[in-house]
Formats: C-alpha cells, sequence, structure tokens
C-alpha cells in the first residue's frame, strides 16, 4: 500500500505539471500517472518511449550508449571501437564496472578506450580510410582479440560513412570478425533503441553460424542473457544456477565472449535478467531455434526464492530437488540479513528512478528489508516495462517515465523520500538537497546486489547510506522554514 492514494498521486501530477506551457504540459501528463496494480495495459494510463520534451532537461542516453556502453561493451575478447569523436570516444571504456576475468591488453579489452578520434578533415573527406587503418593497428597491437565491433557515433550517419564494406573487407584480410553497428546517437529517442540495434547486429553476424544447425544441447544446458556482470553480479547469479545443477554454457554480455554468443543456440533455456535490452535477441532465438526464454530477477531473497523455483520447473526432478537445497542452504543467512538490518530500515520510503529493469526488479529487495517504494520511474522504458512494473508497486504509487530534473525534485518534496535509489546525473542533486541518494546504476562502487550473497552487500549499502550521521547536517525541502 502506498503512502499516497491514487487520488493524491493525481492531484500531485497535476500542480507539478502547472509550470509547463500548455503543449509541453499535455505531452508531459502522458508520461506520469498513479500506479493501480490491477491495469494490464499500460497504453491505457500513460506513453513511454516517445521523444522527449525540447527544452525539457531528460536524463536519457542515446543510441551509442545503448549499444556500445551495454550490449557489446562487456564482450571482453573483442575490440570495440568508438568510431568518431573522441567526445563520446572518452565515456566508450567500461565505466560501468563490468567485471571480467582475463589479461587486459592481452586477452580482454573491456576497460581499454578505442576511439577513432576524427578530427575536421575526417569530417570533410570521410573516415573510411582511416577506420580501414585502425582495424589493420588493432590487429598488429592486440592480436589476440577475436573480433572488432566499428560502434558509430553521430557523425558517421550525418557525412554518410560506409562502414558496412570497411567491414567486410577488413573481416576478408584478417580472418576475423569485424562488425559494423550503425548506432549513431541520434538515432530513436534513447539509448533503447541503441539495445535493438546490437541484438540486430548479434543476430546477424553472430548467430547466423548456427542458422542452419542445431547443436545437441545437454539437458541442463542454459544462457543467462543480459546481465553485465556489473559488480560481479553474473558471477553471484551463476554460482546459485550450478548449484541447481545447471549447465550455464553462454552469459551475455559481462564476462562474455563471442564464442559463447555463438554458442548459445545450443542451451535448452534463456535466462533473461535485463529484458528491456535483451528481448529482441531472446526473442529472435524462441522463433528461429525454439530456444524458450524467461525473465527472472535475483535482488532479493523472496524474489530469489520464486525465480530459482520457476527456473527449476523448466526442468526435471533433480532440477527441482536441489533447486529446494539450495533455498533451504541460503535461508539461515537471508534471516540473518534481514534480522540484522530491517530494524534499521523499517518503514521507510524509496524513490526509484532508473534505466532498464531496475525500478521494478528492486522493489522486492527492498520490501524484504522493510521499506516501501512509493514512486518508480525509467529512463528509456516501453510500454510492456510498465506492464511489468503496475504489479510490483502499490496502488497509488506514483509513475514517471523520462521524467525531467524539475519533475523528480518536486516529486521528492511531495513524497518525502527517506532513500533515492538513481543514476549518477542525479546524485549530487539530491544529496545536496539532503536526501541519501544511491547510485543504483552501477552500484556505487559496490556489488554485487545479484544473488543471496548480493542481497547481503545491499541492505548493507541501503543502511550505510540512510543511516550515515552526515545527513543530520543538511536538511530535506519539507523540513526547511
Amino acid at each position: 500500500m502506498s503512502s499516497m492514494n491514487r487520488q493524491e498521486s493525481e492531484a500531485l501530477i497535476e500542480e507539478v505539471l502547472e509550470v509547463y506551457p500548455e503543449q509541453a504540459r499535455s505531452d508531459r501528463a502522458k508520461h506520469l500517472t498513479a500506479n493501480d496494480p490491477n491495469l494490464d495495459d499500460a497504453s491505457k494510463c500513460m506513453t513511454s518511449n516517445r521523444k522527449s520534451v525540447p527544452g525539457v532537461m531528460t536524463q536519457r542516453g542515446c543510441a551509442y550508449a545503448g549499444s556500445r556502453g551495454v550490449v557489446w561493451g562487456p564482450v571482453k575478447d573483442m575490440v570495440h571501437l568508438s568510431h568518431g569523436p573522441v567526445g563520446c570516444g572518452q565515456y566508450s571504456r567500461g565505466g560501468r564496472r563490468h567485471y571480467y576475468s582475463g589479461v587486459t591488453g592481452a586477452d580482454s579489452f573491456t576497460t581499454i578506450n578505442f576511439t577513432s578520434d576524427f578530427q575536421e578533415k575526417d569530417i570533410v573527406f570521410g573516415g573510411d580510410h582511416k577506420l580501414k587503418k585502425i582495424i589493420d593497428e588493432i590487429e598488429m597491437l592486440f592480436p589476440l582479440n577475436k573480433g572488432t565491433t566499428v560502434q558509430s557515433e553521430c557523425p558517421i550517419g550525418l557525412i554518410g560513412d560506409d562502414i558496412g564494406s570497411v567491414a567486410r573487407e577488413a573481416g576478408k584480410r584478417i580472418d576475423k570478425a569485424v562488425l559494423p553497428v550503425s548506432c549513431e546517437g541520434f538515432r530513436g529517442v534513447s539509448q533503447s533503441l541503441g539495445h535493438h540495434i546490437a541484438n540486430d547486429v548479434i543476430r546477424d553476424h553472430v548467430l547466423t553460424k548456427r542458422y542452419d544447425e542445431r547443436p545437441e544441447p545437454g539437458p541442463y544446458d542454459v544462457a543467462i542473457i543480459g546481465d553485465y556482470n556489473i559488480g560481479g553480479d553474473l558471477w553471484s547469479s551463476r554460482i546459485l544456477l550450478e548449484e541447481m545443477g545447471l549447465n550455464v554454457l553462454a552469459q551475455w554480455s559481462g564476462d562474455g565472449t563471442l564464442a559463447e554468443m555463438e554458442e548459445t543456440p545450443r542451451v535448452q533455456l534463456n535466462l533473461l535478467h535485463c529484458y528491456r535490452s535483451m528481448n529482441y535477441i531472446s526473442e529472435f532465438m524462441e522463433e528461429k531455434f525454439g530456444i524458450p526464454y524467461m525473465e527472472y530477477n535475483f535482488f532479493g531473497p523472496t524474489k530469489i526464492d520464486q525465480s530459482i523455483r520457476d527456473i527449476a520447473a523448466r526442468f526435471d526432478e533433480t532440477i527441482q530437488a536441489n533447486a529446494e537445497k539450495v533455498i533451504a542452504k541460503y535461508r539461515p543467512y537471508m534471516d540473518q540479513v534481514v534480522e540484522k538490518f530491517r530494524p534499521r530500515l523499517e518503514g521507510k520510503k524509496v524513490m526509484l528512478y532508473v534505466g532498464g529493469l531496475r525500478p521494478r526488479h528492486v522493489i522486492g529487495a527492498y520490501e524484504d528489508l522493510g521499506m516501501e517504494v512509493v514512486g518508480a520511474g525509467y529512463e528509456f522504458a516501453h510500454n510492456d516495462d510498465y506492464d511489468r512494473t503496475f504489479k510490483e508497486l502499490g496502488d497509488g504509487a506514483l509513475i514517471y517515465d523520462d521524467a525531467s530534473a524539475y519533475e523528480l525534485e518536486e516529486f521528492a518534496k511531495r513524497l518525502k523520500p527517506d532513500l533515492i535509489g538513481g543514476g549518477v546525473k542525479e546524485k549530487y542533486v539530491f544529496q545536496k538537497m539532503g536526501i541519501p541518494l544511491r547510485q543504483m546504476h552501477s552500484w556505487d562502487y559496490s556489488g554485487p546486489y545479484h544473488g543471496y550473497d548480493g542481497f547481503a552487500i545491499f541492505a548493507r549499502d541501503m543502511d550505510m547510506a540512510l543511516n550515515n550521521p552526515c545527513w543530520g547536517a543538511l536538511t530535506p525541502p519539507w523540513k526547511r522554514t
């Protein structure tokens, strides 16, 4: 049950929108709503995946960020070249803490920044020749790489460079995968299209090796799709799946390799963590290869237990029995964590604004600690994300899509959250307002948060953020005279 009822939330939305001009107010009203857990179709009450209102500060990223930063970037044994000016390229290294095993610069390249560093002459005369030279230099300097992706920045699409032909010729010349990814930042309305474009490249250039064959899968072969191993999340999840008796044949794309991606058509089941970034390729594999996929949630013991049982139900009695053993093994540990931290966090209110899946996936973890999520929103969600979110939130909770900085601040003043889970762009704004914020994109240099072990770290971090004595020196807006 939300601390605000539906009528109060709707009145708050109207009040916050009053400052906008009429057209902007009408557009933004479509992206804000009070939650109704019984609603199955988000399109009946809100709009998502639309262009941001001009002049309103959005927190979104671009298609280049969705492809280079999310889907392709963590594939560790490939070089991911940011093709364009260094202004975007400097953000192309693995800044989201995609942990990986391997030797950096020898067989793993996630944290190395590769950019073609476009200059004015490249804009005028084109960068195809420069791209060809760079691919040859990469092969000379890093011979153990398994391939290269060319991640296009905005100027590439604007000047019309043909990265596809350069990539095809280079791939034949060096006898490795050279994959063109036309993910120019201006395409689409957010990083979400970048996920889709990256998925399409995987479909067309990686999974094609298995189009005409379906190798016989092992009885317990699975793949983890859409986990980027931030702070070691994927490793924590994989431990539980293997304790159940499952064989994780491939993982996308945290700590992942090109060979694992190519072998994915062998598995019995794709386990999809980040629905928003990898549902496209999961649906393709289900249609093309007959591999079913299912979403799972490894945040907090309640959702972990449920997901483990749901996964086990897809297999035989051996796996189902192992699943119960895994749950029983960790239950005393989870009870200890809850017993320690729940008294310190019980009744505290949380407001969430994150990309991807987390505004709905972490709700259960907060509730396991006795906390209440009073508002949740996404930077780049589609309606099917909100369809899933409605069922997780309490009645009357505030839901906001592609919220502006102004809206988030005003909502915070009225909702009076004890803690905000957001991104680095919101972090210092709210902390200066006197509201604790935990960075929920890359765990504020902590983690993992997935799995039973991760929940202990999650609980500790929320307690550390919320109960830090420094907040006694700051006064949140609703306590000021």
